[in-house]
């Protein structure tokens, strides 16, 4: 019997090294020494946890291998009930491996991940029939445009984050993706890249003449979101941020949380600033995710647009 799932999550684990109490950037010949640091389960492993954790059906298309970075995650997928019907599981490794020099207001990464042939995606479309694709980062060709394709025809909507990317609209074939995606959900400095915008606004504007809703994540100035000429933004709550590895994540599980409930846009963006901001109180993007308890009672008390 198929599951048919609240979000179909497309992204590889990572396993996280992470630095905190860096007095400095490291820089080539010089060596830095920090006062905190965690081996942590990481990539959409954070955002399946978040999902999970505000009560959404959620299923994880994700490769793992038999190496120590893949068993140790696998490992915390079982511990925290996650559903793994959807794993794919190689007899050779498959390491992802992410370095995190993490400040509080911002972080760095050295990463690693070898190179496999991707889970096919259309047949869990097929079967599953979520009603959110969500898609971690950037990403663009024939197959994603087929995947979008394929979630519309059963009423799904496209969710995408954007993460560091070195493209831009000027990319081939990046500007046809983003008129598939419903909410396109990059942060201030990936919207400003990607545009070449002087302004968060002017980025704003523009991506929203591709994708009917897009989500800009602020930091510590919380999210503004655009649907057509409509601008909304809403502040962030107030919380000591410790690490912010993951908070982007989070907060695309926040939003979905309220979107996918049909809560209006600025609850949406509140939820996801929630859930963004209480991740950065713990090292670790999904150790202080919050609950659908934990949600609704920070709704009641947060700050006014």
């Amino acid at each position: 019997m198929s599951t048919n799932y609240d979000v179909l999550l497309v992204g590889d684990y990572f396993c996280d090294l992470i630095f905190t109490g860096l007095p400095t950037m490291p820089s080539l010949g010089s060596e830095v020494y920090g006062t905190g640091f965690d081996i942590m389960p990481g990539g959409s492993f954070i955002t399946a946890l978040a999902l999970h954790r505000l009560g959404l059906r959620t299923g994880w298309a994700c490769d793992f291998g038999n190496d120590i970075f893949s068993r140790f995650v696998l490992e915390s997928v079982r511990q925290h009930g996650l559903d793994d019907s959807l794993f794919q599981l190689h007899d050779r490794p498959i390491r992802n491996i992410s370095a995190s020099m993490s400040f509080p207001q911002d972080r760095a990464f050295v990463s690693y991940a070898d190179e496999r042939e991707r889970l096919p995606l259309i047949p869990l479309i097929e079967k599953h029939r979520p009603r959110c694709l969500l898609f971690p980062g950037l990403c663009f060709g024939t197959a994603q445009t087929q995947w979008a394709t394929a979630t519309h025809r059963h009423g799904g909507l496209v969710y995408m984050d954007c993460q560091h990317t070195g493209e831009t609209l000027n990319t081939p074939g990046l500007v046809e993706m983003l008129r598939g995606v419903d909410v396109f959900a990059p942060n201030a400095t990936e919207a400003m890249h990607l545009t070449s915008a002087a302004t968060v606004e002017a980025a704003v504007a523009r991506l929203a003449e591709l994708t009917p809703l897009v989500v800009v994540k602020l930091g510590a100035d919380g999210a503004m979101a655009q649907a057509g000429a409509r601008v909304i933004h809403v502040p962030a709550i107030s919380v000591e941020a410790l690490e912010t590895t993951g908070a982007g994540d989070c907060f695309n599980a926040g939003f979905l949380y309220g979107y996918l409930r049909g809560e209006p846009l600025e609850t949406c963006l509140r939820c996801g600033n929630i859930c963004g901001g209480l991740s950065t109180t713990a090292r670790g993007g999904a150790t202080a995710a919050p609950t659908t308890t934990e949600v609704e009672e920070w709704l009641r008390r947060y700050p006014p647009s």
